[in-house]
């Protein structure tokens, strides 16, 4: 490697480390697979370092758009549950298709509850604490993504999770997939975990429907980030439609530092899928 920088490269070891840069340095290995650990001819510190910033960048922005789609996820769940079976129809066992799998979820929101020290919580517990847990809307507040996920997947008929899916924009089959999945995504990113070209280990199920999202993903790629994108642009459309994260997104991706998207996934005409074409440049005020 080019070292044209010493001082650069001593603090870098220092701050980042070897191992978590190494990572990103494989990316420009001539032969990954060989143990040579070579790396082509003129390879710089500075290239390692973009693409380490790149993928930075990309953990922020992802991140970004999960908390909007995670904030709307809660509210659907709980606008859903308290209109159609009131402030705590989410406690009754027969809307779930496995009791014991409930039950577990049920421990899991106690556990979850008790630790909260919101002051709504707080002021629930002093002021009625009959029924022992808060009404959905309190609960959706406190309770983590997995859990939420949890909790719409197991409903037991496919009108309730429908019911939830469909103001975001999805069929519930890919939502509840889809939020399973961006759970893992969510906890790369708040681990600082490499994600530009990660082998996810959650997969999404793939939609088929509407075919401008079909036409969009690459189905070659179900392991990799570039499918997650498009499904969350999809879904910022309709949660977050006066924000420009989309255009956000195709920024980041232009300024890739070697051009090649191919191991997020990418396919080469990304750009011309329809999801991309119909990215606008907004103000941000959402």
């Amino acid at each position: 490697m080019v070292i044209a920088d010493q001082a650069l490269a001593t603090h870098c070891l220092k701050h980042i480390s070897y191992y978590r840069l190494r990572a990103y340095w494989y990316y420009f290995e001539i032969d990954p697979t060989d143990g040579s650990h070579l790396l082509q001819g003129g390879t710089t510190l500075e290239q390692v370092l973009s693409l380490y910033d790149f993928d930075r960048k990309l953990r922020l922005l992802i991140n970004d758009g999960i908390e909007r789609i995670e904030v709307a996820a809660r509210g659907s769940w709980a606008h859903y549950q308290a209109m159609v079976h009131g402030p705590h129809g989410y406690l009754d066992d027969w809307h779930y298709s496995n009791a014991d799998q409930f039950q577990r979820n049920v421990a899991q929101l106690t556990d979850e509850v008790e630790r909260s020290h919101d002051t709504f919580i707080e002021h629930y517990n002093t002021k009625y604490g009959d029924p022992p847990f808060p009404p959905v809307w309190m609960v959706a507040e406190v309770m983590s993504f997995g859990l939420l996920s949890k909790f719409i997947s197991l409903l037991g008929t496919r009108a309730s999770r429908q019911g939830i899916a469909r103001p975001l924009g999805l069929d519930e089959r890919i939502f509840t997939s889809f939020l399973h999945h961006l759970g893992m995504v969510r906890n790369v990113c708040a681990h600082h975990g490499r994600l530009w070209n990660r082998r996810l280990t959650v997969t999404a199920m793939l939609p088929q429907n509407p075919p401008e999202l079909a036409k969009s993903i690459d189905a070659g790629s179900p392991r990799r980030i570039y499918n997650t994108l498009v499904i969350m642009i999809y879904l910022m459309r309709n949660i977050a439609p006066v924000s420009d994260w989309g255009g956000r997104v195709v920024e980041l991706l232009d300024s890739h530092p070697t051009g090649d998207l191919s191991a997020m996934g990418a396919p080469q005409d990304w750009r011309e899928r329809p999801v991309w074409q119909s990215i606008v440049a907004k103000p941000d005020c959402a």
